[in-house]
């Protein structure tokens, strides 16, 4: 190994030691005190989301494999989150970062891939993934690939990995084993490193993933037909795909859940209400699967724990998710108000219908 990347290793090894672990907030159920809902914070990494562990572990294995060396460019293409978050590793390391971005993303995260010196090539749709290969072999750089590499990138045995995280952090808790984890899925790492971590260490735990409109994993997890393909893409940046990405397992994962933009967007403002947090629309997506999983524990007079996780912070999306004019325009204003009655009545009495 050469002494750039020896140094490079270093450097980020050491901004991982600077970093503490997440906070696991409890959120108190009163219509449901024997159940415990937790959410893990991952908004307060550096670049503020899920997203900094991905690509911390990305830029180590691309160092590792001898895929990146110093001057290389590196490539992704990403909705936004992973971008930030690699833009940061790249300063850290002075290496150029360009990531090929659908349109539509909001202006609050290209601000931020910016502010870390990354630079967005903009393009529709699926030609994410053969642009961001053309631009990698042009410039003889490297292309990340975080929807292949995903799952294969972190070490899901352990190495302080989200999962490993949950259950330590849990120890201490009236039922310090959870009943299920639930993730929704982008490129599939997190669901994949947690499903692989409970067996592993060979916990009773289950692992929901949730999936919005546009998107196909939950299909593929119904039928194993690794050739859908959906028109359009998630309305809920940073999960769901219009094609099965390589990095989503399915055979790690116990239950999925389909769960309408409406109903995702409706849960981040009611969040809003129980939290007073700005949380971003994936965590809604999370957030309203746990409910429905919670609803059913309930009445079946279960006790225990359920523990998904905050992906980002609200304040990217303030022209969106939180903006009732986009809301309105875009059709979700009639039925974000029908989950609104269902959320309160959900908390009121532990039944979400």
């Amino acid at each position: 190994m050469n002494q750039w990347v020896s140094q490079a290793i270093a450097k980020i090894e050491a901004d991982f030691q600077r970093s503490s672990d997440t906070h696991l907030h409890k959120v108190d159920l009163p219509a449901m005190p024997n159940l415990h809902l937790y959410l893990k914070d991952e908004s307060t990494h550096p670049t503020g989301s899920l997203k900094h562990r991905l690509a911390r572990s990305l830029f180590l294995y691309g160092l590792c494999n001898g895929k990146i060396s110093e001057g290389t460019t590196v490539v992704e293409a990403s909705s936004g989150s992973t971008a930030i978050s690699e833009a940061y590793f790249a300063r850290l390391l002075d290496v150029p970062f360009i990531t090929v971005v659908p349109q539509g993303t909001s202006q609050e995260k290209i601000d931020e891939i910016t502010f870390y010196g990354g630079r967005c090539h903009f393009v529709k749709g699926a030609e994410i993934y053969r642009e961001a290969e053309r631009l990698a072999s042009e410039l003889d750089g490297h292309y990340m690939d975080q929807f292949t590499y995903a799952e294969r990138a972190t070490d899901w045995r352990g190495n302080s990995n989200i999962a490993e995280s949950i259950f330590a952090q849990m120890e201490r808790e009236p039922h310090p084993v959870p009943d299920w984890v639930v993730v929704s899925a982008g490129t599939g790492g997190t669901s994949a490193t947690i499903g692989r971590y409970i067996r592993y260490k060979g916990y009773s735990t289950q692992l929901c993933v949730a999936d919005p409109e546009n998107s196909v994993f939950y299909d593929y997890f119904q039928t194993g037909d690794e050739a859908t393909t959906c028109e359009g893409g998630s309305c809920v940046e940073g999960i769901g795909r219009p094609r099965v990405e390589p990095s989503f397992v399915a055979s790690v994962v116990d239950r999925m859940i389909k769960v309408p933009d409406a109903a995702s967007y409706a849960t981040i403002h009611f969040l809003k209400k129980i939290m007073n947090r700005r949380c971003g629309g994936s965590t809604g997506t999370n957030l309203f699967a746990m409910f429905q999983i919670l609803s059913e524990l309930h009445a079946a007079g279960r006790e225990g724990s359920v523990v998904s996780m905050i992906c980002d912070a609200g304040d990217r999306y303030t022209h969106t998710y939180y903006d009732e004019g986009w809301l309105a325009e875009h059709g979700y204003a009639e039925d974000m108000e029908r989950y609104r009655v269902a959320l309160e009545r959900f908390y009121a009495g532990g039944v979400l219908a």
